[in-house]
């Protein structure tokens, strides 16, 4: 029993010293190319940078961590442990993001772990509403196999049949293109199964290649922060690359920690995705930065990315 208390004196101790590295490199500033922008309707802000002039490979894309799990489990119970993001895929959406990130099971249920929560229908009907109310929106819509689950069968098929007409097919020279030069083609979807077979290279679906991460497990803000610094230098840059590399802007409860459910713990991170982006300007590998992702998704976050975006159009970044 000392030792376990000791354990997690030692554990709040470390929680705090990382807390305050942050902040403090925080008072160093937040400044980057772009920083000040903001997109006067999130919606639309692709189609407000010209899709004429923005490319893929060029794109800071906002994301959201297990994107479908705001009704996930039962409320005020189960669904403080498993809950990543507050608003409806659609919500998310017209805030901003642009990409999506779904864990499903056999009965094409959507899950966290071992949490449910509503049908893959409610997900594609959400996008299926944004795709109608805009016109150039490029969305990259993630779906895989949650871990210790069975894939969905025919699953493939289903996504070909939901979203045929929006697929933007598995094309290396993609990222090269403009949006403009993809359109109408809107979705860019990668499924990734467990043991099904993986999309073909040319078909309508994106293989789990061609979106990468280098996910760590912890709930210590600034080892997290460096982590992803230190794998983000280690790619190619954006210019050369042919594939996503998005970076998780989130911290996890971990078993042996007191603090188990989600917003309390992924909130020691939460608010430094600016630091981030100026961290990877004053180390020198912007140019690598691609996908960022976060739990809870707000206004300022999607501004970050979009911000930076613009910079890289207007040959500022």
């Amino acid at each position: 029993m000392g030792s376990h208390v000791s354990k997690q004196v030692d554990r709040r101790k470390a929680i705090h010293v990382e807390k305050k590295t942050l902040s403090d490199l925080k008072g160093s500033g937040e400044d980057f190319p772009g920083s000040d922008y903001h997109p006067s309707d999130r919606k639309n802000w692709m189609s407000a940078l010209d899709p004429e002039r923005v490319h893929v490979k060029n794109i800071v894309w906002p994301g959201t961590h297990d994107s479908a799990t705001n009704r996930v489990g039962v409320p005020l119970v189960t669904r403080p442990f498993a809950q990543c993001q507050s608003l409806s895929i659609y919500r998310q959406l017209a805030l901003g993001t642009r990409v999506l990130d779904i864990r499903v099971q056999e009965d094409r249920r959507v899950c966290h772990g071992i949490l449910l929560t509503y049908s893959i229908d409610v997900v594609i009907n959400d996008v299926k509403k944004f795709l109608s109310e805009t016109q150039s929106e490029i969305i990259i819509l993630e779906i895989r196999t949650e871990f210790g689950h069975d894939d969905p069968p025919e699953f493939d098929k289903y996504l070909e049949d939901q979203l045929g007409e929006f697929l933007i097919h598995q094309d290396d020279h993609v990222f090269d293109k403009t949006i403009a030069e993809l359109l109408p083609k809107r979705v860019i979807c990668v499924w990734k199964p467990r043991k099904s077979p993986q999309p073909k290279a040319g078909g309508s679906l994106w293989s789990a290649g061609y979106l990468k991460d280098n996910w760590i497990e912890t709930d210590l803000p600034s080892t997290k922060f460096d982590s992803n610094l230190k794998y983000l230098s280690e790619q190619p840059p954006v210019a050369s690359r042919k594939f996503f590399y998005r970076v998780e802007n989130t911290v996890t409860p971990v078993a042996d920690n007191p603090v188990v459910c989600v917003k309390p713990v992924t909130g020691r991170i939460h608010g430094y995705a600016r630091l981030f982006i100026t961290q990877c300007f004053a180390k020198g590998f912007a140019d690598r930065l691609q996908v960022l992702s976060t739990d809870f998704i707000d206004k300022d976050f999607v501004d970050a990315c979009v911000g930076l975006t613009h910079a890289r159009v207007e040959g500022k970044a």
